[in-house]
């Protein structure tokens, strides 16, 4: 069931009673439906974040903090609740919980990027100087558009316009300060086989937050599907009772 929220600026997939005790953000243009097993038999609202999906994309090339405030607005009404986030959706979560932590009971976050173990890849220098010249107008942008379609990631290829622009926004954060201001408790579940969020980086995420628990499902990978879906429904419930205890 579809609900509004934010005076009708997100919309969300409704499970169970109102006001929700938990609130799902899903990974980078993925949807609300990954966390269908996940909630069900909660009190929960999983958010379909503007410009994935079902919901307008954002007016201009917003960051993890811009949709945090839309989320927060969202909840302010019915918080505390728990937070589950999967990648993009936790760099949402962690960025709402370190700023309102009155809206936050208890964070899950799976296969979040928070932390760079190694610097990211210089460009090569012919790609830096077509970026150059484009810039300047000497070149065409189809030239620069080709020369991407060379060398971006999956998920840049298939964003466009103010997505593009998010995308390389959010991948240029820095989460530490957030991390290291989360009072809340934190489940942290990674897949064994991640390599879009690598579990070495989640621990390390991990160590920056005051007593948050890390746990890595073996074989699994970076979707929430088979044993790592399992286990973050595990976590959630395991959670849910103890905030509620």
């Amino acid at each position: 069931m579809i609900t509004a929220l934010a005076d009708g600026r997100l919309l969300a997939e409704k499970t169970g009673a109102t006001p929700p005790t938990v609130v799902a953000l899903p990974g980078w243009m993925r949807s609300a439906a990954d966390f269908s097993a996940i909630v069900d038999g909660q009190d929960a609202v999983s958010i379909h974040f503007p410009g994935f999906g079902v919901t307008a994309e954002p007016p201009t090339a917003w960051g993890s903090e811009d949709y945090a405030e839309e989320v927060a607005a969202a909840i302010s009404s019915f918080g505390p609740v728990i937070l589950v986030g999967h990648s993009f959706g936790g760099r949402v979560a962690v960025r709402l919980a370190a700023k309102y932590p009155q809206y936050v009971s208890g964070l899950v976050l799976t296969g979040v990027p928070l932390v760079r173990l190694t610097a990211a890849p210089t460009p090569a220098l012919s790609f830096r100087i077509v970026r150059s010249l484009a810039k300047k107008g000497l070149l065409p942008k189809s030239v620069l558009e080709k020369q991407r379609q060379k060398r971006g990631s999956a998920d840049y290829l298939a964003a466009q316009g103010v997505m593009r622009d998010i995308l390389v926004r959010v991948v240029g954060e820095n989460y530490d300060d957030d991390l290291a201001r989360i009072t809340a408790p934190v489940r942290m579940v990674w897949g064994e086989n991640d390599t879009a969020a690598p579990a070495d980086a989640g621990l390390a995420a991990s160590q920056l937050i005051r007593g948050a628990r890390f746990r890595t499902v073996a074989g699994a990978g970076h979707l929430m599907e088979g044993a790592l879906r399992d286990a973050v429904r595990a976590e959630l419930l395991e959670l849910s009772t103890e905030i509620q205890s």
